[in-house]
């Protein structure tokens, strides 16, 4: 028997906030360079792979942000994901653009700023970006990468951050 429920009350972006509120995501900094070499970068819960052959990874982006016109075709890209030591990092990043590298440290990869103490870092090449309304899903091509810690990851969720709690199952 088809249950046919009216219920639905949100609608729009109400609608659309509610739901992603309910929805933990993974966190993790996005870092590139300008043209004159000088770092960029910023918190992101959108990043996802997109398929493994080619290996690809996307995130979105607000085409009004300070980064977005420095992700251009060809650019390079550290996506770092991270733990739960990386809180302040990620709160730095998703601070005022022109503190976000005060007091830091960083390496530079390929001209690319990398943050040595995240769980992960993927260096990537932008191979698309796909415009959509006031934002764009950035399309990137995976080019190497590292595994740093073990730590527990940071999630947002909620409009707060946390980390995972009781394993329920295995998938394999």
């Amino acid at each position: 028997m088809t249950n046919q429920s009216t219920d639905f009350n949100l609608f729009g972006a109400d609608a659309l906030k509610a739901a992603f509120r309910r929805h933990a995501s993974g966190v993790a900094i996005i870092t590139a360079s300008t043209k004159a070499g000088d770092p960029i970068g910023f918190t992101a819960t959108s990043v996802t792979s997109l398929g493994s052959n080619p290996p690809l990874v996307s995130f979105n982006i607000a085409q009004g942000s300070s980064s977005y016109e420095h992700l251009v075709e060809g650019s390079h890209v550290a996506i770092h994901t991270l733990t739960t030591e990386n809180l302040a990092l990620s709160q730095k990043l998703a601070g005022p653009k022109e503190d976000r590298f005060k007091d830091v440290e960083y390496n530079l990869v390929s001209g690319v700023p990398v943050f040595p103490h995240t769980s992960a870092v993927i260096l990537a090449s932008v191979r698309t970006r796909l415009e959509v309304a006031a934002n764009a899903v950035i399309v990137v091509d995976v080019i190497s990468g590292l595994e740093n810690s073990e730590a527990e990851p940071l999630l947002y969720y909620r409009r707060g951050y946390l980390t995972t709690g009781e394993r329920l199952a295995d998938n394999f």
